[in-house]
């Protein structure tokens, strides 16, 4: 990523966070609605886990100008997904749902830019994290 890159995301992301509630409900409502086969591996309240994919996504996105510190959050990440059944087709619904997010979440603010470098940011974080949980032995 372009250090342009990452400052497009930083400040993008920091435009939401201060909805960060309504954010996380509109990315899990809306990966309930296309991807309803997955909601039996999130509890009943969804409070918690809003927070904990605010805060995964914070760390990321803060971390995009030292990824080797980050790369060891998300192995462990991808690794404590495999016990709720988290797929690797997963991880393209999810990218979808998180772009789709942001652009309901910034409006005309989500520009060409912005979109192209959260694809890039997502790329690394779901790379790193499938590389985790689904690589195979050599």
């Amino acid at each position: 990523m372009t250090p342009e890159q990452i400052e497009l995301v930083q400040n993008s992301f920091a435009k939401i966070r201060p909805a960060a509630s309504d954010v996380a409900k509109l990315f899990y409502g809306r990966l309930f609605q296309i991807a309803p086969q997955v909601r039996p591996m999130f509890p009943e309240n969804m409070d918690d886990q809003g927070k904990k994919l605010m805060a995964v996504l914070g760390t990321a996105v803060q971390s995009l100008t030292n990824l080797p510190a980050l790369v060891p959050i998300l192995e462990k990440l991808a690794r404590n997904h495999l016990a709720y059944g988290v797929e690797e087709a997963h991880y393209d619904v999810v990218g979808e749902v998180l772009l789709w997010t942001l652009e309901q979440g910034l409006g005309d603010d989500f520009t060409e830019e912005t979109h192209e470098a959260w694809v890039q940011t997502y790329a690394i974080v779901s790379q790193t994290m499938c590389n985790a949980a689904y690589a195979k032995a050599a």
